[in-house]
């Protein structure tokens, strides 16, 4: 089938996909970036209202019935694995609201690709953790990411619209005493609001035997109020955790997100996401599932490709030569064809960037 995006804002759709990407093989796209790692969002929902997310009220949600169930996510994830996707991370939103997050770890970690079984890992506000941690460790999560922008109770507060920090704290607590490594701590960098305590942050990681890891504030708010000047950069992050501890660059990067640093040459290290500062499209291997089905290739993509309607056709997909239904194999072929039409970049620093009319809680962490 030929793959239709479906266009988010007011930028027009880019070229139509080329009818010739490879039909099996690895998720390769044209700029020779092979793609292993698929976001799946949970859901739009959280139990908080970040301030750099979404308002506190007014919130748009997706219709209950556009949400993908269990059975739909796990045939997307069965799929990605086939064409070689290692890693599912779980996103929201808070994937944590979803009652049947156990069940969707237990399915996913069962899914069999060519290099084995995938890797679980999930980003999380941690506040139900202590509640269904263990659960999810039985079911076959790999790893956790918190999110945490302070460790002070009034702006913790200010931060989220809820006075919720206790819980955090619990959840990072109940995966430091969980075999589950590394543990995690995102925390977004904003000018004037938390700016004074990174070396805070660092310190509080490395007390949970955590990795700290500060990302550059992106124009992803569902309010569209993002200002690059209020964005506390790469080098001023640097600049501020230098003057507690000598640092030096972790090699091997790959396709992490993240650059890495050691903290005085020792086990503890700190790293910086400069989405916006210093891209790392290059080497970028990720794709991503919203909630509501539609296949995103970059998180300030501007179009979509919708999976609901094969996911949700009336008649059941008939059996092909080889064995696969024909939703499968359309399903495929969407994704192939989304891989293919990613862009060699996100161009936030161009004058013509548009930031996408989803906030980062519909697109997925």
């Amino acid at each position: 089938m030929s793959a239709v995006p479906v266009t988010i804002g007011t930028r027009m759709p880019p070229p139509a996909v080329s009818a010739d990407a490879p039909a099996s093989g690895a998720l390769l796209d044209t700029h020779g970036r092979v793609h292993r790692d698929l976001r799946i969002s949970l859901t739009d929902r959280c139990s908080l209202r970040c301030t750099y997310c979404m308002p506190e009220q007014g919130n748009e949600w997706l219709a209950k019935t556009s949400i993908l169930t269990l059975d739909e996510i796990e045939r997307v994830a069965r799929i990605a694995a086939a064409a070689g996707v290692t890693t599912f991370r779980l996103t929201g939103g808070e994937p944590l609201l979803r009652t049947d997050i156990v069940e969707i770890v237990r399915r996913l970690a069962r899914i069999e690709g060519p290099e084995g079984h995938p890797e679980i890992a999930m980003t999380t506000n941690g506040i139900r953790l202590p509640e269904v941690l263990p659960d999810l460790i039985d079911a076959g999560l790999s790893r956790v990411n918190i999110s945490l922008d302070t460790v002070q109770r009034e702006r913790f507060r200010e931060l989220t619209r809820r006075d919720r920090l206790d819980d955090v704290l619990a959840g990072i607590a109940a995966v430091q005493a969980s075999p589950l490594r590394p543990l995690k701590i995102n925390a977004v960098a904003m000018r004037g609001v938390n700016d004074d305590e990174l070396v805070d942050l660092v310190e509080f990681a490395v007390a949970h035997d955590a990795q700290m890891r500060f990302i550059e504030q992106m124009p992803l708010d569902a309010g569209h109020t993002w200002d690059r000047a209020s964005m506390v950069t790469r080098d001023e992050i640097l600049t501020a955790l230098g003057e507690r501890w000598s640092l030096a660059p972790v090699p091997g990067r790959g396709g992490a997100p993240a650059e890495r640093w050691m903290l005085d040459g020792g086990e503890h290290t700190v790293g910086v996401i400069a989405s916006v500062t210093a891209p790392f499209c290059g080497d970028c291997d990720r794709l991503r599932l919203t909630a509501d089905g539609q296949l995103r290739n970059c998180l300030f993509s501007t179009t979509e490709y919708d999976l609901l309607p094969i996911l949700r056709a009336d008649a059941p997909g008939s059996l092909s030569e080889r064995g696969e239904t024909k939703r499968d194999t359309d399903l495929d072929a969407m994704l192939r064809s989304c891989v293919r039409g990613k862009l060699p970049g996100h161009a936030i620093n161009d004058p013509s960037f548009l930031q996408p009319a989803r906030g980062m809680n519909a697109i997925g962490g």
